[in-house]
């Protein structure tokens, strides 16, 4: 069969090659399934389903296709600084994820993580969330842009584009702001230490924007690779409804959680609430800005709705 199965379309119709699960699970029949079911129960997000099939199935043959893109941009970097006459210097082989709220873009970036590090050429891979350089709650109000966190003007995407731009140009030590879902802010004082990764990873809604300001530099610049998460926007509205209502009764019930108000509320006034927050900032986030991003990416994971991958889009080269 072919790769493209019964989905192959006219070649000048789009830039990507899309593959069938079933044909994605065969490319790398002799890559080693680094992880068990303790981990994968470790890794999955809230109201993520995934299994240790799927683990096998579609990012077993992704970490090899990551690792077939760091030895060869290693080797071209070889190569480029002898043809200038200078010594190869190592840098970290720079990963983007992105996609919507709900999607499961945390638990692929985890997973990642965890299986590149198993790899003996990537043993340092780090991963760090755009979250962290979100503005603090306290500036947010002061702009009046509380109720748009998470759009692409509540991040200092200065100050991320110059952590990555630090980390990518090989720097021994970059830190970051660390940010608590629970008080759902920046926490003064603490940071992330980022030590000369051989893999940075950096997941985020926006981490496939354009450049801010015309002929300005991006963060997907930065990437060596990018990956987009994809599903039906319906599907993904169902998810995050789901994952508030485990929330609400978990997570919300601590009495430092910013969400503290919700706790009590009745399911039906939480699913309300649910749908009222999605409306109002995700699905608009997820239209005017994440979404376009899409074609953007290397790579597409395409979700079904019961929340796995059933197609990965690959760009061709």
């Amino acid at each position: 069969m072919s790769l493209l199965g019964r989905r192959e379309a006219p070649r000048w119709s789009t830039p990507f090659l899309e593959v069938e699960r079933a044909d994605w699970a065969e490319l790398a029949p002799a890559t080693p399934l680094a992880l068990d079911e303790t981990d994968v129960a470790r890794l999955r997000g809230l109201g993520d389903p995934i299994d240790i099939d799927e683990v096998r199935e579609v990012y077993v043959p992704l970490s090899r296709l990551l690792n077939i893109h760091i030895a060869n941009a290693r080797e071209l970097r070889r190569s480029t600084t002898s043809f200038l006459g200078k010594r190869a210097a190592p840098t970290p082989f720079v990963i983007g994820v992105a996609g919507s709220v709900a999607v499961g873009k945390s638990t692929v970036a985890r997973l990642l993580r965890e299986l590149l590090r198993r790899w003996e050429d990537t043993p340092r891979v780090e991963l760090i969330t755009t979250d962290g350089f979100l503005y603090p709650n306290e500036e947010l109000q002061r702009r009046g842009i509380m109720h748009r966190k998470g759009f692409p003007e509540s991040y200092d995407r200065r100050a991320l584009l110059r952590f990555v731009t630090q980390v990518k140009s090989g720097a021994p030590e970059v830190r970051a702001p660390f940010y608590s879902h629970m008080v759902y802010n920046i926490v003064p004082d603490a940071e992330i230490v980022v030590n000369s990764p051989d893999v940075l990873i950096v997941e985020g809604l926006n981490v496939l924007q354009p450049p801010a300001k015309e002929h300005g530099l991006a963060l997907s610049d930065m990437f060596d690779f990018s990956i987009y998460v994809d599903a039906r926007t319906d599907d993904i509205s169902r998810w995050y409804e789901d994952r508030f209502l485990r929330l609400q009764k978990g997570a919300f019930a601590n009495p430092s959680s910013y969400f503290r108000r919700y706790a009590d509320l009745s399911q039906e006034e939480a699913l309300a609430t649910a749908r009222r927050i999605w409306r109002s900032i995700n699905l608009p986030n997820l239209e005017q800005n994440v979404l376009p991003t899409r074609s953007r990416a290397r790579l597409i994971l395409r979700k079904a709705p019961d929340h796995s991958v059933d197609r990965v889009l690959l760009r061709k080269l």
